[in-house]
Order: structure tokens, then sequence, then C-alpha cells
């Protein structure tokens, strides 16, 4: 009877791989990018466009409400992957490295989370970061790449680079973390600032393919386009991906493969405005992640957008719950869903 059992286990496990990840968990690799939607300090830095966001301020920013911001963003995040939380979170709209090292010291723990950041030249002082797990991964450096001024651009988030190594393993694993230019003053007038995001961003990825066709790559951010925009699909030349093709010789040379466009074609987003869904917030990989040491499990890359995270009435019923609608305080999470996905190492 036990060996049936067993043969049976086999069989479920070749066939359908997501089923077994659960009784392999050493081995797999859950990722998560989530807009943290303005996580300031409560202190006024003369440097920085934060006003808002100060006692005083405009937005009537406190330690409670602060307390309560990061509270709130814990729990989103400790409530991924059935309940824990992602192996690598990487993040958006932080205001300096000592707000989000609060966030991770208080609310985590240095044995769950480690934080990997640099500056950006940001004018308001939001940045990007990137949290990881240092039982499974360790660090072995952190890089940031500013993207050049174009025509009226103000200083933006710069693309951090974050290499970790599997801590059972040699296995290095190269994160990119994004958050390209805004929409603010329409979409086409600002294509140009996010294509310029693209490029900087493509000739990252292009030293490491060139160095090792089989680099191990995850980019994920806020590109503030969606997959189907031209700074993703020809400058920074990110492939649709709608599953993985075994007869093709698309995986024979290093490429990059955007996992949010299935549901993006399905009218799903991560943001909404103007009553229209935008999936502004992506998990793009390379070949190796998709078929290399570490396998992408099909249909894995996910919206995580639980009831409980989202507006539950009104106008906005259905859209994530934020912390502020325009200047009201409504003391939710943020105004974009996070996205997920995840991979299984296999050699």
């Amino acid at each position: 009877m036990k060996v049936k059992v067993l043969l049976l286990f086999f069989i479920i496990c070749v066939i359908n791989i997501p089923a077994c990840t659960t009784f392999k968990g050493g081995d797999t690799l859950f990722v998560a990018f989530y807009n943290l939607e303005n996580l300031f300090d409560n202190f006024d830095d003369p440097e920085k466009i934060d006003e808002e966001y100060i006692a005083g301020g405009k937005k009537e920013w406190s330690e409670e409400r602060l307390v309560k911001k990061m509270a709130n963003l814990t729990r989103v995040v400790s409530e991924m992957n059935n309940g824990k939380d992602p192996d690598i979170l990487g993040f958006c709209e932080s205001e300096n490295e000592a707000v989000a090292q609060r966030w991770v010291d208080e609310y985590f723990g240095k044995d769950r989370y480690r934080l990997a950041y640099k500056e950006s030249p940001d004018g308001r002082g939001i940045d990007v970061g990137l949290i990881y797990k240092p039982e499974k991964l360790i660090l072995i450096s952190v890089s940031g790449d500013t993207v050049p001024p174009v025509a009226d651009l103000y200083p933006t988030r710069m693309i951090l680079h974050v290499k970790l190594q599997r801590s059972v393993s040699s296995e290095v694993i190269n994160v990119f973390v994004n958050h390209w230019p805004s929409r603010r003053g329409g979409d086409n007038k600002t294509e140009l600032y996010r294509i310029e995001a693209a490029k900087v961003l493509r000739k990252n990825v292009n030293k490491l393919f060139s160095e090792n066709k089989e680099a191990n790559v995850i980019i994920m951010g806020d590109f503030n386009d969606e997959p189907d925009n031209i700074s993703i699909t020809e400058y920074l030349n990110a492939l649709s991906f709608f599953g993985e093709e075994e007869e093709t010789d698309i995986y024979d040379d290093p490429q990059l493969f955007n996992l949010a466009t299935k549901l993006d074609q399905q009218g799903k987003g991560t943001y909404k405005y103007q009553d229209q869904w935008n999936m502004l917030d992506q998990i793009i990989v390379s070949t190796n992640m998709i078929r290399g040491k570490f396998k992408y499990i099909e249909e894995s890359f996910e919206i995580f957008n639980p009831g409980w995270l989202k507006t539950y009435s009104g106008k906005y019923k259905g859209t994530p719950f934020p912390t502020y609608g325009g200047s009201n305080y409504l003391g939710g999470f943020s105004d974009h869903f996070p996205v997920t996905a995840s991979f299984l190492f296999v050699q």
C-alpha cells in the first residue's frame, strides 16, 4: 500500500511541479515586489521635498500613523507565500534607508530579513530597496545606477542591483529593483523618461549576459509602463511570456521574459487609474530562471490581492486600500497591489 501511495505522489510531482513545492521548501524561491506608497519618516529633511510627511505638514503625518503604516505593510508581507512570507521582496517608495531599516528591525528582525539599500537622487527622497532571508541567501554586493536626466526630467530613482548567492550552493541571483519615472504630465510626454531607464537597465543586463549567458536575472519593479509599452518590449527587450513551450529555440540564447504578460492581457492589474486597471508592477526574468538551474513554476506569477487588502465599498470598491485618498487619511496599506512569483531549484 505504501508503495502505491509513493508511486502516486511521484506521478503527481512529475505532472504538476507546483503541487509538490511545499515538500521541497528549501529548494524553492518565492519573490515579490511591492510599492509601499510613501513610507516616510516624520522628520524634515532639508535636502528633500518631504514637507507633506512631517508633523504639521499637509498630510498630518505622525509617529502614530507611521507605526500603523509599518504594521500594515508587515501584515501584507507576512501573508504572502501562504503565510511563510517571501524569500526576496523588492520594494519602492521608501523615503530613506533609516526608515526602511526601522521597519525591518522592529517588525521582522535581522534574523528574519536583511536589508539591501541605496539612497537615490529622487527629489522627494523616495528610493527602492530589497529585503531577503539570510537563512536562504547571502548578500554579495549592492550597487545602483542612476538614470541620466532627459529634457526637463527631474532626478529619479536609481536602479538597484542586488547580487545574492544561495546559502547552500554557489548559485548567484542578480536582482534589479526599479521604480521608473511616473506618468505625471501624460503618458506620451513622459515616455522618453522611462525609455531612458530601460536603456540603463538593459545595459546592465547585457553586461551580465556577456560575462555569463546563463546568468540568473530577476527584474522587478513599478515600471509606470505596462508589459506592451515600448520601454519594456523594445528598449528593455522583455519578451511576452504565456508559459513554457517545450519545442522552441527561443531559450537557446539569453533572453528576458515578462511573467506579467498573461494577466495583463486578461485585463488585470496592480493599480487602477480612471476606471482602468494598469499592470505597472511586473516581474521579468532571464532564460535561466525559466528552464535553467531554476525553473519558473508555471502560473505562479500572481497579483497578491486578498479581500482585506482591498477598498471594501464605494466608488473605489475592489481597488487597493491606500494610506491616503488624496489628502484624506484612510489608514490603509498601499495604492498598489504586490506581485509575486515562485521558482524551483532543479540542479
